[in-house]
């Protein structure tokens, strides 16, 4: 059995936007989402910015108790996926047994963690709440999304760093490819703008120290020095295409490939080499089976600004498409709008891919300055660029060397 996959719904809380029309528009516009941490006092800190998410309210998607019993990445995820289910129309059109979920976070309740811990050593055992294994288990974005959609197909939290978002569509494609399910809510979701996460960060040399929210994430520029912290999530419905066809859903472009590796190589720094990274493109690509020439073809790259990552994945983006072709893509970091959401980045940026393919439009790579020679191509610098698109890839390399793409094309 080898089904045909599509996209039915979108749903995105967004540093530039709480919900996908504001996300894109933000993207086209070549908004920056990133400012001064409100979070917590971090004046003290060598990373003073982040790409937070603004004006959510909570109690929009859950009651109030729900509210109290969750941690803020799960709120974000129920709330994404909320928004996808709505926007797909499939409530009532599918069998509960047929629906499913795979959605993860790269790191899960980090905050109720923090306060919990805070909790026993300040107050004692007694007062650690309740609910805190709930609030912090991971899996549980995943499971409250399935709970609010009544969703009795495969779960699964995916776990994979950086690359959590696009393994959890690819996963989910596969699934519904071979017959487990008719339509799985895919995505993923972080919520780790704290000063315990960001500290961390900083003294693995991963952030920026820029001050200026327009010189800190500016990705394949020979300025980057590391990456803005982001949050919020992203979710997609994913449907077998006879079933959506047949009850007349929108629908957005087909999950037409995927590819899954590892550099098998460092906790955190990407094999130069990039031979697993390409791998995972070519297999996505390969997959995909778009005949099309590379001027047809969008990369939303994983882009972070950090000097090493940068460098990497556009030696294998050359690596995969053969360095003439690579030059005529399309490439361009929404990251340099949303910085780096972690677990939900790749959510987020396989939505950017979709309706880039869906409106015919490159959003831009912003504040792109200075060129750096180990990354020439056409990165599509400070301005959306129209282009008659047929596929869209999106990428995502996660520590631990985790590496993902995820190809959509026209139907």
């Amino acid at each position: 059995m080898n089904r045909r996959v599509v996209v039915t719904g979108l749903g995105a809380i967004t540093p530039l936007g709480n919900d996908v029309e504001s996300y894109w528009d933000g993207l086209k516009n070549g908004r920056n989402g990133i400012g001064p941490i409100t979070r917590f006092d971090a004046s003290g800190l060598k990373a003073q910015l982040a790409a937070e998410v603004k004006d959510f309210n909570a109690k929009d998607y859950m009651d109030a108790k729900e509210v109290r019993q969750t941690d803020r990445f799960q709120q974000y995820a129920i709330a994404a996926a909320s928004q996808a289910i709505a926007d797909s129309g499939i409530t009532g059109q599918i069998e509960p047994e047929r629906l499913g979920v795979y959605f993860g976070s790269g790191i899960g309740g980090f905050e109720t963690f923090v306060n919990e811990h805070n909790n026993l050593l300040n107050r004692g055992a007694n007062r650690v709440s309740p609910f805190f294994i709930t609030k912090m288990i991971s899996n549980m974005a995943a499971g409250m999304i399935a709970i609010h959609a009544h969703a009795n197909g495969p779960c699964l939290d995916v776990t994979t760093a950086c690359a959590t978002g696009t393994n959890t569509i690819g996963e989910a494609m596969r699934a519904i490819r071979h017959g487990y399910a008719d339509a799985i809510i895919a995505g993923g979701v972080d919520a780790v703008i704290h000063e315990l996460a960001i500290s961390g960060f900083i003294n693995c040399m991963a952030l920026t120290d820029s001050t200026d929210p327009d010189a800190a994430s500016i990705p394949f520029d020979k300025r980057r020095n590391g990456f803005v912290m982001g949050e919020g999530a992203g979710a997609l419905i994913l449907e077998e295409y006879e079933h959506a066809k047949a009850r007349g859903a929108k629908i957005y472009a087909e999950v037409a490939g995927y590819g899954s590796t590892c550099d098998a190589f460092h906790v955190t720094a990407p094999d130069s080499e990039a031979k697993a990274s390409a791998k995972a493109i070519s297999d996505a690509l390969a997959e995909a089976a778009a005949d099309c020439p590379a001027s047809e073809i969008y990369i939303n790259a994983h882009g972070t600004s950090t000097p090493l990552n940068d460098k990497t994945e556009t030696a294998a983006i050359k690596r995969a498409f053969g360095e003439e072709q690579a030059r005529a893509l399309h490439v361009s970091s929404t990251k340099s709008m949303t910085g780096h959401l972690l677990g939900a980045a790749g959510a987020i940026e396989a939505i950017a891919a979709v309706k880039a393919l869906e409106n015919n439009l490159i959003p831009p790579t912003i504040n792109y300055k200075e060129a750096d020679p180990e990354c020439d191509l056409d990165i599509t610098p400070n301005k959306a660029a129209a282009a008659p698109l047929t596929l869209a890839l999106s990428t995502s390399l996660g520590f631990g060397g985790h590496n993902a793409c995820i190809a959509f094309k026209k139907i």
